[in-house]
């Protein structure tokens, strides 16, 4: 039998939602979260900075689930940590609901489907990726590659304010590909309490024990919410935006070579509820500004949490198009973007699949943060939903956007 191709991209940001009531939603921000630390686990292992977006690439391999069958849809079940494929569309539809009617700060995420030009997709997938997914859909030729990579490339560019650009090389698609799926998410948001840039002087950042660099390390003395962890031997403190129900997280291991170790006891984390039992004292603060761009080859760190099936011929698609093809992914990349610095955060992704042919609290007043040394962030908004029928505001946990390691700042 024929093999076809057919590309998925993904596009996200650090994001939380919250949620009760509603058991899909629920369901699939526990099944995130799970996803989050796995992927995280998976691409740590490597040396240096670390940054993508879990909600991205989650969001797209979802809507890929919805057209698989047998043992490959068994296989995005377990690696996804949802109960089943309906479930997942279900609880996509709410985030992409909430997601983009958050006020005060930036923040977009958007699905789009590229097919070749004369090829259906099957009526269940068409109508659940447009009705769930709220994804658009356009048909292009691929055999025309650069003209094809350059109208995605252009889609990517526009969703996350220019900041990821060239996801797909035009060598990667031709005529045996089908489809490209693509999820791009958007951040950028003011903090509440912002940095003086007068307070931002040029400090040491130790990458080790005996190594150190220079950075713009930002300082600033003000209340935030922090405890200290000692089952991580870690520092917790979250940095509010404009929009309170939108932080970044910083993760701060007490030994400055204690990365490694705080990423090993992150991998049991509940990141999703890594901000409970926190307290509000003065902070003395310091966070170096920074930018860093990542690009992602993730077929080996979604190998590795049980997907391999999907990069194989023996994956089963069978549920997309409305034609005899067999496709499988060809590749899985993901684009990520983050700059902090004295007004806020800056943050995209883009992430791209390829189908081809074939705590404790302290009593204390003050409190230190010296983030001087590698630690964890995680960019994430909590959504508030309200149940109309209820009448009642309901909260949940935090839905992670974005994660990283900062191994090493950079502008």
């Amino acid at each position: 039998m024929l093999k076809t191709g057919l590309i998925l991209v993904f596009f996200s940001i650090f994001l939380t939602v919250i949620m009760a009531g509603r058991p899909e939603l629920q369901a699939v921000i526990e099944g995130n979260g799970l996803f989050t630390r796995q992927l995280y686990q998976a691409l740590s292992k490597g040396k240096g900075n670390v940054f993508f977006s879990p909600i991205s690439a989650h969001a797209v391999l979802s809507m890929a689930y919805q057209g698989s069958g047998g043992t490959t849809r068994e296989a995005f079940t377990k690696a996804l940590n949802v109960a089943g494929h309906q479930q997942a569309a279900e609880g996509y539809h709410d985030i992409l609901n909430h997601l983009n009617n958050i006020t005060g700060v930036q923040l977009l995420m958007a699905n789009k489907i590229f097919v070749k030009e004369g090829q259906n997709f099957k009526p269940e997938f068409q109508a659940v990726t447009t009705k769930k997914f709220q994804s658009e859909v356009q048909k292009l030729n691929f055999e025309k590659s650069a003209e094809s990579a350059k109208i995605i490339n252009d889609w990517v560019e526009d969703k996350t304010q220019n900041k990821i650009k060239d996801l797909i090389e035009p060598g990667s698609l031709d005529a045996s590909t089908r489809l490209v799926l693509v999820n791009a998410i958007y951040f950028k948001g003011t903090w509440a309490n912002k940095f003086e840039v007068a307070d931002t002087k040029l400090e040491k950042f130790y990458l080790n024990d005996v190594d150190s660099i220079d950075v713009n390390m930002m300082n600033k003395r003000a209340k935030f919410f922090y405890k200290e962890d000692p089952e991580l031997d870690a520092k917790v403190l979250e940095l509010p935006y404009t929009n309170p129900d939108v932080s970044l997280v910083i993760i701060l291991p007490n030994k400055r070579n204690g990365i490694g170790e705080l990423e090993k006891k992150l991998s049991g984390t509940d990141l999703t509820r890594i901000t409970e039992n926190m307290h509000k004292p003065e902070v003395i603060l310091k966070l170096p500004k920074f930018k860093i761009e990542t690009s992602i080859d993730l077929v080996d760190p979604l190998t590795q949490i049980g997907l391999g099936e999907i990069f194989t011929e023996k994956a089963n698609f069978s549920n997309i198009l409305d034609s005899p093809d067999q496709l499988y992914v060809s590749k899985a990349i993901q684009k990520a973007f983050i700059e902090v610095n004295e007004e806020g955060t800056e943050a995209a992704a883009a992430t791209g699949l390829y189908f081809d042919l074939a705590s404790l609290i302290l009593d204390e007043e003050n409190a230190e943060f010296l983030a001087d040394h590698p630690f964890v962030i995680l960019l994430r908004s909590t959504i508030t939903i309200v149940d109309h029928e209820r009448q009642a505001k309901i909260t949940a946990d935090g839905l992670p956007l974005f994660l990283g390691r900062i191994s090493r700042p950079s502008e």
